[in-house]
């Protein structure tokens, strides 16, 4: 059952990542999904932890995500030459891939992933 649970959570994250990028700069990129779907299990089994509150799921989600984001970043951007994002232009980048801007939105971000995980938590829960 618990495997099956974090399937679910990963395809939304997927889906839901997909979603907002599509949503926000009219397209994605497939790693970009399997990213989102991997930062929701994260996201999941942190706020679904008995100590963990918004605050500390938002204040460990957004330096995860960004080092997430940063790896994916090399190997997409640099290793590969995808050019899937750029944010060189941005004050404070590192190498293109992060900046404090979006670590900033990806802490926002967390905020709705947190009740949407504990909402499936509590929904899937075992009786």
């Amino acid at each position: 059952m618990k495997l099956s649970r974090y399937f679910f959570v990963f395809l939304m994250g997927f889906f839901l990542y997909a979603f907002v990028e599509v949503t926000g700069r009219g397209y994605t990129h497939w790693t970009m999904c399997i990213t989102g779907g991997i930062v929701l299990i994260i996201i999941y089994t942190l706020s679904n932890h008995p100590a963990t509150s918004l605050i500390k799921t938002c204040l460990l989600g957004m330096p995860l995500i960004t080092l997430i984001e940063f790896t994916v970043g090399v190997f997409d951007n640099i290793i590969m030459g995808w050019q899937v994002w750029d944010y060189s232009e941005i004050p404070l980048n590192i190498l293109g891939q992060v900046c404090p801007l979006f670590s900033f939105l990806w802490f926002l971000l967390c905020i709705p992933a947190y009740f949407i995980c504990r909402m499936i938590g509590f929904r899937l829960a075992p009786a």
